[in-house]
């Protein structure tokens, strides 16, 4: 058997691409590589990485906002390489007026939480020192 492979790509559900689409290309200082209405879709992707983060919109969109709480997703955090790493994108976020909770120290690693336009819990994180 084969190892388990990596994760290849990760899509958002969001509610309004004019507002998701200028947050996201701040975030991650890049214009999408791909944005293409499907049909029953129109989607919005970046490479970040080895891994694409996609925004999907629907036309016939299901009621309530995001919710950790709910069954899905909880929230997706991006790797960094250090606490010194962190407290940059710290820096950068206060920067883009992104409200954060500042980074947290854990045993298994540090982490700087914010939330995206439509309440997504987004994430970066590093391991422990």
């Amino acid at each position: 058997m084969p190892d388990f492979p990596t994760i290849t790509h990760v899509a958002l559900t969001v509610s309004d691409l004019s507002k998701s689409v200028p947050w996201y290309e701040k975030l991650f200082a890049a214009k999408p590589v791909l944005d293409e209405d499907t049909g029953p879709f129109r989607h919005v992707v970046w490479a970040v990485g080895s891994t694409l983060v996609g925004l999907h919109q629907f036309p016939d969109p299901k009621s309530g906002g995001f919710d950790e709480r709910r069954v899905g997703l909880d929230h997706l955090a991006f790797a960094c390489a250090s606490r010194a790493e962190l407290e940059q994108w710290e820096s950068r976020l206060n920067e883009l007026g992104v409200a954060n909770g500042g980074i947290v120290d854990a045993g298994y690693g540090s982490g700087l939480s914010f939330r995206d336009p439509d309440n997504i819990a987004l994430e970066f994180f590093a391991p422990p020192s």
